[in-house]
């Protein structure tokens, strides 16, 4: 793959995260929080998927949720890093995960995912 065709993590907001998952067909989200060990630890696998060639379709997004209130309610009472995907704008799944196999769980279901038509 050529540098210029990677796709990259894009960091954005709460109005970013609305934007992109209404313009793109499926979305993978992960929000994050200043201090979190585990965050800093998934940083890249997650950088790693997004230039991943069976995931060349879908976006990754960044959000600091410490910044961003609806990422925050979004999370509910769950903790930093909360992972979220969206297909069509509508959210398909949403936790934290702690772990490269957990992530990679939920974005492959998330490429596998056939949207309604």
């Amino acid at each position: 793959m050529k540098e210029s065709e990677r796709q990259h993590v894009i960091d954005t907001n709460d109005e970013g995260l609305r934007t992109y998952t209404h313009e793109h067909l499926k979305v993978f989200a992960k929000f994050t929080s200043e201090n979190c060990e585990i965050c800093k630890r998934l940083t890249p696998p997650f950088a790693k998927f997004a230039d991943d060639e069976p995931y060349r379709t879908i976006m990754f997004l960044r959000l600091n949720s410490d910044e961003n209130p609806v990422a925050r309610k979004l999370m509910q009472e769950k903790a930093a890093p909360f992972f979220v995907s969206y297909c069509q704008g509508h959210l398909l799944e949403c936790d934290s995960l702690t772990s490269e196999e957990q992530v990679h769980g939920m974005l492959e279901r998330l490429r596998e995912y056939v949207p309604q038509s």
